[in-house]
């Protein structure tokens, strides 16, 4: 048995040295070492000899396997080799052809419109301001003129934490009171972008978390036409020159006198439809002048200084500019919407 193993083993070598090509690998592997190869059907076979025979042979045999197992990979690796030079050289390859490009990612919508606003705000003049996401009662509402039990505080439904007086921010306006307790009673431009936290039902408008980015701005004499002159210059360079604008007046704590900012439909041109509610117009932010008892928590004597406020969600924004018509999508991780953009 043990002849037969070797003779097997030189038929095996002299094959697998005329092998020229993959489909005569695969032949002679299957002819040899596969399942039902010759090589294979030999080491079975060990159970029929004397006991006192076994182990050499199944030394013997496992050698062999082991020395054409390696020789079919080096025999692989000069045939793979030879085909690619046959096929370079009969120019069914061009090398100097690039390569395929690796898919590319990008930017997530609400991060494009985010680096947008926050660019134009800059080259104003604002300086951009980071705050942190988890606040205190104080801060989130007290500060900003909403004292315990005030009725405005229906208006953001709030995560709290199990600490009490520790919540998550309903929204950036906290930031506002760090900023002008850090640099009063200095006159100050700061943007304040981040996220917000509200526990609402998720719908098509609303969600329980997204973007917003506020502005401040105090020193003396600022007056709101200073306002009306900035929301006038950010709306043109983010939606157009010619894009029409107006001022509505509205409330909110922490300014006084406040207002909200619409621009005409982006979809329908100012005729009406579904989704300005026929109006013609789309509200993009709400400001107004700081209130004289947050100027003065946040270090300012409101008799000699004056400042404003506003603030805009990037998501709407978005939504607005782009025709989306529901905020789930900027969550949804749904790459056929991602990919659009």
């Amino acid at each position: 048995m043990l002849e037969a193993l070797d003779r097997l083993y030189e038929e095996a070598q002299k094959a697998l040295e005329a092998v020229a090509d993959s489909e005569g690998l695969s032949a002679w592997y299957s002819r040899y070492l596969g399942r039902k190869g010759a090589v294979t059907q030999m080491v079975r076979q060990v159970g029929e000899l004397p006991k006192e025979e076994r182990p050499a042979f199944g030394r013997r045999a496992n050698e062999i396997k082991t020395a054409l197992e390696a020789a079919f990979q080096a025999r692989s690796q000069a045939v793979k080799e030879a085909e690619i030079a046959r096929e370079v050289e009969a120019g069914a390859i061009d090398v100097t052809l690039p390569g395929r490009p690796l898919p590319r990612g990008r930017l997530h919508p609400s991060t494009r419109i985010l680096r947008e606003i926050v660019a134009i705000l800059t080259r104003m003049g604002f300086q951009v301001y980071r705050s942190r996401d988890v606040e205190t009662d104080e801060y989130n509402f007290q500060l900003l003129n909403m004292p315990p039990h005030h009725p405005a505080r229906d208006m953001w439904d709030t995560f709290y934490t199990t600490e009490p007086g520790v919540l998550l921010r309903t929204h950036t306006s906290p930031g506002q009171i760090h900023a002008m307790r850090e640099y009063a009673p200095h006159p100050i431009r700061v943007i304040l972008p981040g996220m917000c936290y509200r526990y609402e039902q998720i719908t098509a408008r609303s969600e329980i978390q997204f973007h917003q980015v506020e502005g401040l701005a105090v020193g003396r004499r600022i007056t709101m036409t200073d306002l009306k002159g900035t929301l006038v210059e950010f709306a043109r360079q983010l939606f157009g020159e010619d894009r029409p604008y107006r001022f509505r007046c509205s409330h909110f704590p922490f300014t006084e006198p406040s207002v909200e900012m619409d621009i005409q439909c982006i979809l329908c041109g100012g005729e009406g439809c579904p989704v300005c509610k026929h109006t013609g117009w789309l509200e993009i932010m709400g400001a107004g002048m700081v209130h004289p008892v947050v100027l003065r928590n946040g270090g300012y004597d409101p008799d000699v200084y004056s400042g404003f406020a506003f603030g805009m969600g990037p998501e709407r924004i978005a939504m607005l500019k782009y025709g989306i018509n529901d905020i789930r999508y900027f969550w949804g991780n749904d790459l056929r919407f991602l990919e659009q953009f």
